[in-house]
């Protein structure tokens, strides 16, 4: 193994949690668990990536035990016995392969519409009421039902930890609840949950702090968090290095461990002026370990697939990865729909068979390998 590989196989640890490579599958949604409960081909699909190398395996979204939580059909739940008892059996197949394993715990917020499953009269909850031709279709959340939304990360957390996962991750990205209330144009309130930035951010401190609260001092917590959302690519919450470390602080001091900085491609700086991505700077702000992710390991055929695309891109290969992961720019590397299509990813990466890695296939979405 060359010298600059060896730095993403190394292994990585952080209090208890030991990682036997930086190879992180990031979080994808599949659809493939009815009625939300994970079955035997999804603990396949997750026991095979950790046997062919990943050294931590985030999940994909799993709703919280909230009636407004999820938005999409078949999504795995983290909640209901008959759920958790199918995540500890992919629990218990990963760390069989020496790997670990975090689920990523989610609300979808404003984004559910009404017909979603499991009840399809419940509409989507959000930071703001919003009506269309006099009807609630999105409900504004009273204190009350920040309480229960916060109180079910909490549970969702304190049920990881009794099934044995690694950690946890709550999905603070991409338009989703926890990303609507900080976001002006989505959080139009009046009280303490809204106004500045600092104050949209106090939804997700209190839900941090219940989690730390809920699985105590030693077990890692994952916060995601993204500039762009799937409505808008350009979007940026904020604009600076500065505004970012003050943004990123308060959920720092709340109990985040490990950021996960989601962009579209790790390649690209983060602010002018410098050559860091979101990654770069927020290990520099904060001094707590961050995840990469972004485009790793893709072609030019995945990137003209994906659609609403603010401009072309020209895919950046390993070697600018592992120059800034050598670099100790960041920590860890996600890697999504490329360890999806070929779930051998890590190992042929690591054996030097690039040109084996299976290409980006649309087919692939369609199934789970």
């Amino acid at each position: 193994m060359s010298a600059p590989l060896q730095a993403l196989f190394a292994p990585f640890r952080l209090g208890a949690l030991e990682l036997p490579t930086r190879v992180v599958m990031a979080p994808m949604t599949r659809s493939f668990s009815p009625g939300g409960v994970p079955n035997a081909k999804v603990v396949e699909y997750y026991r095979r990536r950790a046997a062919a190398g990943v050294g931590l395996i985030v999940t994909e979204g799993t709703t919280v035990g909230h009636k407004a939580a999820n938005g999409y059909p078949n999504v795995p739940r983290f909640y209901g016995e008959d759920a958790l008892a199918g995540w500890k059996d992919v629990v218990d197949a990963v760390h069989a392969e020496g790997g670990k394993i975090v689920p990523q715990l989610w609300h979808v917020g404003n984004v559910r519409k009404l017909g979603t499953e499991p009840d399809a009269s419940v509409p989507g909850y959000g930071p703001s009421e919003k009506l269309k031709d006099g009807k609630v279709v999105v409900h504004g959340m009273s204190k009350a039902d920040i309480g229960e939304v916060i109180a079910a990360f909490a549970q969702a957390a304190r049920d990881a930890k009794a099934i044995g996962m690694d950690g946890v991750e709550i999905h603070g990205a991409h338009g989703y609840l926890i990303d609507q209330f900080f976001w002006e144009g989505s959080n139009q309130r009046s009280d303490e949950y809204g106004g500045d930035l600092a104050q949209r951010s106090r939804f997700a401190i209190e839900l941090i702090q219940a989690v730390r609260a809920a699985v105590g001092p030693d077990y890692p917590i994952i916060f995601r968090f993204s500039q762009w959302k799937q409505q808008d690519y350009s979007a940026r919450l904020v604009q600076t290095a500065e505004e970012l470390g003050a943004f990123l602080k308060p959920l720092s001091d709340a109990g985040v461990d490990i950021f996960h900085c989601s962009t579209r491609r790790f390649w690209e700086p983060e602010f002018e002026g410098s050559d860091l991505n979101l990654a770069g700077w927020t290990r520099q702000l904060t001094g707590k370990p961050t995840i990469t992710v972004g485009s790793v390991g893709l072609d030019g055929e995945f990137l003209q697939f994906m659609v609403n695309t603010d401009k072309v891109a020209q895919p950046a290969g390993i070697e600018s990865l592992l120059e800034r992961l050598n670099r100790q720019e960041f920590d860890l590397v996600a890697v999504g729909r490329a360890l999806l299509v070929d779930p051998d990813w890590a190992v042929k990466v690591r054996e030097g068979r690039q040109q084996d890695i299976l290409p980006f296939s649309r087919d692939a979405l369609t199934s789970l390998v």
